[in-house]
């Protein structure tokens, strides 16, 4: 099985998820493995969790896994035919609410990257794109769009494939 690395890229409500699902799910794969890093708060976000569970195929096993997406890559991609993960902008959103440092953060991605190249199945990598908006008000909010613009880059540089979405259309950007 190659073991091609996708970046979904996009807009919230862009149509990413719904592409990578698909994606994932063409991969011919008994054993899939969605990680999901939403962190539901409210109950708005649990109903929103609820409905992205129900869109994926039972054959998935999901891991809720806020933090540690190196170390869950690390640990599943030898016993994984296909690894999703859903997104890495709530990723690096929670690495701010646990107080790592904007250098912890910068050094954490590149662990992930190490881990996304040394991958032994395909990974399907899913983010926001947070820099074509107005410049933020407040410092917090323009820390992490710095943050995960720089984790889009890294990772893009980092995977074979990268997919654009926009009005639930996908352009491949990088092939």
């Amino acid at each position: 099985m190659s073991k091609t690395t996708t970046l979904v890229i996009g807009g919230c409500k862009s149509g990413k998820s719904r592409y990578a699902l698909n994606l994932a799910n063409n991969i011919s794969a008994n054993r899939k493995i969605f990680v999901a890093t939403s962190v539901p708060t409210d109950s708005e976000m649990e109903e929103r969790v609820l409905a992205h569970k129900k869109e994926r195929e039972e054959s998935f096993l999901t891991i809720e896994e806020p933090v540690l997406l190196p170390e869950i890559i690390e640990e599943y991609s030898n016993k994984a035919d296909v690894i999703l993960i859903d997104c890495l902008t709530l990723w690096i959103s929670n690495l701010l609410y646990k107080d790592y440092t904007k250098k912890e953060i910068l050094e954490y991605i590149q662990k992930l990257v190490n881990s996304v190249k040394k991958t032994e199945c395909p990974i399907i990598l899913v983010s926001n794109e947070v820099g074509t908006g107005i410049v933020p008000e407040n410092k917090l909010a323009r820390v992490f769009r710095d943050i995960a613009g720089i984790a889009n880059q890294e990772i893009a540089k980092a995977v074979k494939n990268v997919v654009w979405t926009v009005a639930g259309i996908s352009v491949n950007i990088k092939e």
